[in-house]
């Protein structure tokens, strides 16, 4: 069994691509199945930290750059996987060969440049183009959430028979995390109970309804902060008006500000899963959401949702949440067991299986 560990290797290792390739690792490794297992590696780029485990390494020589990266890609994975040998290979970002000779399974995240994002996403859409065409050529996919499954069918011709869910899960990181208080206060100089945001301020995440939805909540709360953690993008705008402005964090971080804050305020308008919801959950921070594509699959009674777009409701949930945040951790920390890498693992196994039989 090939597994493309590529997105471990370079910027993709920090985005949630990367979280996915290395959550699934661990999972496969503590379901024992690293016996049968190779991992793909860019030779090109340094070989990352990698948990404990019995597998071999395989090693792809080709890097290309600029628009047609992609299609050459495609052209040269082939060769590369005769090469290997595997029984089956495994691409977890859309990276498949234009001909395969092996059986093959992809993990699909989200078709967002087409389900969603439209022109708005153009320096992606050759890739995802091409990644929509070749999906139907794989022999699984193993969609995210059933709103990407849906994607799938509709808009990459999928045949239903071939799609199986297999939901996403948080980090060993994410979970109550005593001192959080503390830890924030000491570096960030962040007062505890703040709403939080958690992403790229790109339109999809809508940045208007974010601050829309603080203006609502701090109307009765003159002191709530907002609080934004990630890499802003560019599509983020200049100004966000008075709110905390942190840029990237790593998982650790990250964690201690899901822990010590009030409530995640999540303006997303479009997922393939929503994985900061439930990373906030599994923290024990309440959660506002708009309802829309896959986070009412991730959310479902573990936090509030309200209808997509309204600004003014999601402001209203928020500070109903940080009235009862005992209850809403309550909610939020039982709806976060039901996923879990080890969990994904078995399914994903269970994948692998079936096409060897």
């Amino acid at each position: 069994m090939l597994l493309d560990a590529r997105p471990l290797q370079g910027p993709s290792a920090r985005r949630g691509v990367g979280s996915y390739a290395s959550g699934l690792l661990r999972g496969l490794i503590e379901e024992g199945f690293d016996h049968n297992l190779t991992l793909l590696l860019d030779s090109d780029l340094p070989v990352p930290p990698l948990p404990v485990g019995e597998y071999r390494l395989a090693s792809s020589k080709r890097r290309y750059r600029g628009q047609l990266a992609a299609y050459e890609e495609a052209v040269a994975l082939g060769p590369d996987l005769a090469r290997i040998g595997p029984d089956v290979y495994h691409a977890i970002d859309l990276k498949l060969p234009g001909r395969s000779p092996v059986p093959m399974v992809v993990t699909l995240h989200d078709l967002i440049p087409w389900a969603w994002g439209g022109p708005r996403m153009r320096g992606e859409r050759f890739r995802f183009w091409l990644g929509r065409r070749l999906l139907r050529r794989a022999d699984l996919v193993l969609a995210v959430s059933q709103a990407t499954a849906a994607d799938a069918t509709r808009l990459s011709k999928v045949d239903p028979k071939r799609i199986r869910i297999v939901p996403e899960a948080a980090g060993d990181e994410f979970k109550p995390r005593p001192g959080a208080h503390d830890r924030v206060r000491k570096r960030w100089g962040l007062r505890p109970g703040y709403l939080l945001f958690v992403g790229a301020l790109d339109a999809r995440k809508d940045p208007d309804s974010l601050l829309r939805a603080w203006r609502t909540a701090s109307s009765s709360r003159p002191e709530l902060e907002l609080v934004i953690a990630g890499e802003p993008g560019r599509q983020a705008p200049r100004s966000m008006a008075g709110a905390h402005m942190l840029g990237y964090v790593d998982d650790s971080e990250l964690a201690d500000l899901y822990a010590a804050a009030g409530c995640l305020v999540f303006t997303s308008r479009y997922e393939g899963f929503g994985l900061p919801c439930l990373e906030a959950m599994a923290c024990g921070c309440p959660v506002a959401a708009f309802s829309n594509s896959s986070l009412p699959e991730v959310v479902d009674g573990g936090g509030e949702l309200v209808p997509d777009g309204d600004a003014v409701a999601l402001g209203r949930a928020a500070s109903a949440l940080l009235k009862d945040p005992e209850r809403a951790r309550r909610m939020g920390l039982e709806r976060a067991k039901n996923f879990g890498w080890r969990q994904a693992a078995r399914q994903t196994i269970a994948a692998y299986s079936s096409l060897l039989r």
